[in-house]
């Protein structure tokens, strides 16, 4: 018999294709996540799975799944996913972490660009027929002459400044594990404290992991410390910035606008995460810009990323250590199928 392999959400048919001669694939043919019992019930007799960033993987779901050799993830950020209790059930995880950079490097310039130059409330002022020509309206901020602050200078971090190296502003990060000083000299970059970062930037991006460290690293006391109308992106992971709080910066004008591109309601891990964007977030529609976790949907991209993940999954089911591991189960078998 073929091993099984379960597609937790639609991919492009070119993946399906390069499983089906040595798998049987059990694919979900939808746009939409299945609920965590359906997965369940697919996965108990499966050998592999391929998880997407709404999946949640714990101990209680590996329990009732003791034929997977390997989860391959296509995704980067895996703090959904338990990846110790992985090892202890003998059971690869895997990653694509190079292929989602640029890709929401280009998203977050996207996001700090419309939000500070107002072009969605622009674009709903001309489609609303009220434009009859020039209006001293809409004055936003531009980025010459400004300090842009990097909160973790990572693959993303590093592809962030390197593209906004041409505004002619000033860069500074903070990360606890700086890259080589050459690479700060070629990125034009300086490495100072967080409060320093917070305080000096006039736009702030955040792009760290989510961490029991990081979970509302931005919050209240942090942003209070921000300059009065400066500007906040998220492009990175949703509960590192606490919304609550950037509502009510949003609302004492101190905050001039936030955009997101991830929520604290994805963030499946935590017991106590909001089951949605609040309303009075939603409602700031024109100091705000959220879109729905865009960062890596570039249509290339997210094909070659589901085939990574494919070829993880059929490298560990011929007992080879698969591309992309984070992990070394201890319990793993070499017997392939």
């Amino acid at each position: 018999m073929k091993p099984r392999v379960v597609l937790t959400h639609w991919v492009h048919s070119e993946v399906i294709e390069l499983l089906q001669p040595a798998c049987e694939v059990v694919p979900n043919l939808t746009r939409d996540t299945l609920p965590r019992q359906e997965i369940l019930s697919r996965t108990r007799e499966a050998d592999a799975l391929m998880a997407f960033m709404p999946d949640r993987v714990d101990e209680d779901f590996l329990l009732l799944c003791p034929r997977l050799k390997i989860i391959a993830g296509a995704l980067k950020g895996y703090d959904n996913f338990d990846v110790e209790a992985c090892n202890r059930h003998g059971i690869w995880f895997t990653i694509v972490p190079d292929l989602l950079t640029v890709p929401t490097a280009e998203l977050a310039i996207g996001l700090l660009i419309s939000l500070s130059r107002n072009i969605l409330p622009g674009d709903w002022f001309v489609r609303g027929g009220n434009f009859r020509g020039w209006r001293p309206r809409f004055y936003g901020a531009g980025l010459q002459g400004k300090t842009v602050g990097i909160i973790g200078l990572g693959r993303v971090g590093q592809a962030i400044a390197r593209r906004l190296s041409g505004f002619d502003l000033k860069i500074i990060y903070t990360d606890p594990h700086p890259p080589p000083l050459h690479q700060e000299l070629q990125l034009r970059i300086q490495r100072v404290p967080l409060d320093d970062l917070i305080r000096q930037s006039y736009f702030v991006i955040v792009t760290c992991l989510l961490t029991p460290e990081t979970l509302h690293l931005i919050n209240a006391e942090q942003i209070a410390k921000m300059p009065t109308g400066s500007y906040l992106i998220n492009p990175g992971r949703g509960s590192v910035v606490d919304e609550e709080a950037v509502e009510i910066a949003l609302d004492q004008g101190r905050l001039a606008g936030y955009a997101a591109d991830v929520f604290e309601m994805e963030d499946w891990a935590r017991e106590d995460r909001p089951m949605g964007i609040s309303v009075g977030l939603l409602a700031k529609a024109d100091r705000t810009v959220l879109t729905p976790h865009l960062g890596s949907a570039v249509a290339e991209v997210r094909k070659e990323i589901e085939m990574e993940a494919a070829r993880s999954i059929l490298e560990a089911l011929q007992g080879k250590e698969p591309r992309g591991a984070i992990n070394h189960p201890c319990l793993f078998s070499s017997a392939g199928f």
